[in-house]
């Protein structure tokens, strides 16, 4: 793969994008798809575990679907996913997909602008399960181009890219297309249930809550991105170690944590208002964990005076805890991976359906297409990924947080200078009481 010396920036790659695109896709075309569709064209962008495991999720989630082509920065995670689709291999969990895969070497793209590739290969829907910082790029890119839009979470690292997500959005919308976002949770039976039951005062005025993702040290690095080889620019080894980088990853509160944040945004009716927390690096020491944190503890304060703690570790030896609880005035509803209940006045115990959140997801993203009422999760995801955000901020700043500031004055922009390999150096580790709040 050539790279030019002078890549494009955050900026640039945007202004590039449109102008690639051209509006080539007109709303009629993003319309196209509507009731008696029989066939839906699917581009993937980011072969990673979660792209491939998101190509799965789509083929299974509805007939008259069609994996069509692939796009990744690196060559090896797209020759695993490829090998992973050859349908003679009985072993394959794509194998039961038949005629369903049809991706030739020739929709087959690598570098920084296989997105783009992707795009304009003729989908109609787009995967994007890149790193994180990458999605705000990719979506504008897909809505301008006219093409529906699934993009994991989180869909930003820092609040530039959450403004420039949230303007997208608005764009989507007056273009009639879907964008849905891997926030499972919001298309499980269990959730749904519960916070249907939350927000009609089953458990009475909600005063508080916790919520936690407390687990081990898990790198989630493929077989190609454990160590940093000879020959890798910082910017290639930055881009294999994704995680293990804020400004690729959003560290591990927004990373992963978001999923109990958007749940808790979601049971609250909306973002906070405030927040001040604290979060540190015990165990993760030296540069082979990059600059991430390995712990966080955050009060959320939303209107009202209400209250709620949020704490995340990647610790090895450690109790796990992943749950989310709600205080009432009249109960308390507790979601745990296996078990939702209410205690208290109005006492419930899920025991409803239990579907996979994730194939779901992208059920209800293609029916509202079929349907020409296309789903559009972008808001609420973009708010969820700020409200992880901002608790990152005041964690490595040792500030106190308000959402209207960081939603609109910040100016953090974690991007680098230039999306090209090369050298980029590691920012330092943040130290709460120094690290400057932008």
């Amino acid at each position: 793969m050539t790279v030019s010396s002078n890549g494009p920036s955050r900026r640039e790659f945007l202004r590039t994008s449109a102008a690639a695109s051209g509006g080539a896709r007109s709303l009629i075309k993003a319309g196209a798809q509507v009731a008696g569709s029989d066939r839906l064209r699917v581009g993937l962008i980011g072969c990673g575990g979660r792209g491939s495991g998101a190509a799965r999720n789509v083929l299974d989630a509805a007939p008259g679907i069609e994996l069509y082509s692939l796009g990744d920065l690196f060559p090896e995670p797209l020759e695993d996913t490829l090998e992973m689709l050859q349908r003679e291999r009985p072993d394959s969990p794509m194998a039961r997909f038949g005629n369903q895969v049809n991706i030739s070497r020739d929709r087959c793209f690598v570098g920084f602008d296989a997105y783009q590739k992707v795009i304009d290969s003729g989908i109609d829907v787009v995967l994007m399960a890149t790193p994180p910082n990458f999605r705000p790029i990719h979506l504008a890119a897909a809505v301008d181009a006219g093409i529906h839009s699934f993009i994991e979470k989180p869909v930003a690292v820092d609040p530039v890219g959450v403004r420039q997500v949230i303007e997208t959005s608005e764009l989507a919308k007056t273009k009639g297309l879907a964008i849905v976002a891997g926030t499972q949770r919001r298309h499980s039976q269990r959730y749904l249930e519960m916070v249907k039951r939350i927000h009609r005062g089953d458990i009475g005025e909600i005063v508080g809550g916790q919520i936690y993702f407390l687990i081990h040290n898990t790198p989630w690095l493929g077989k190609h991105r454990r160590e940093r080889q000879p020959g890798w620019s910082d910017m290639e080894w930055q881009c294999r170690c994704w995680y293990w980088f804020n400004w690729l990853s959003g560290d591990h509160i927004v990373e992963q944590f978001v999923h109990s944040i958007d749940f808790m945004n979601w049971a609250m009716g909306g973002p906070p208002v405030s927040c001040l927390g604290v979060g540190g690096r015990e165990v993760r020491k030296g540069p082979d964990y990059g600059n991430i944190f390995d712990h966080f503890a955050i009060e959320y304060e939303f209107p009202g005076d209400v209250r709620i703690a949020a704490m995340c570790r990647q610790i090895d030896t450690c109790t796990n805890r992943i749950s989310n609880r709600i205080v009432g005035a009249m109960g308390i509803a507790d979601l745990e991976e296996d078990a939702a209940v209410i205690k208290g006045a109005r006492a419930y115990v899920y025991e409803g359906p239990e579907e996979e959140p994730q194939v779901q997801e992208h059920t209800d993203m293609i029916a509202s297409i079929r349907a020409g009422i296309p789903l559009n999760e972008g808001r609420q995801i973009a708010e969820s990924s700020l409200t992880a955000i901002m608790g990152r901020m005041s964690a490595y700043t040792g500030k106190e947080v308000e959402w209207d500031w960081v939603l609109n004055e910040s100016k953090l922009d974690l991007s680098p200078p230039r999306y090209e390999f090369g050298d980029l150096p590691v920012r330092p580790v943040a130290i709460p009481g120094t690290s400057p709040l932008i």
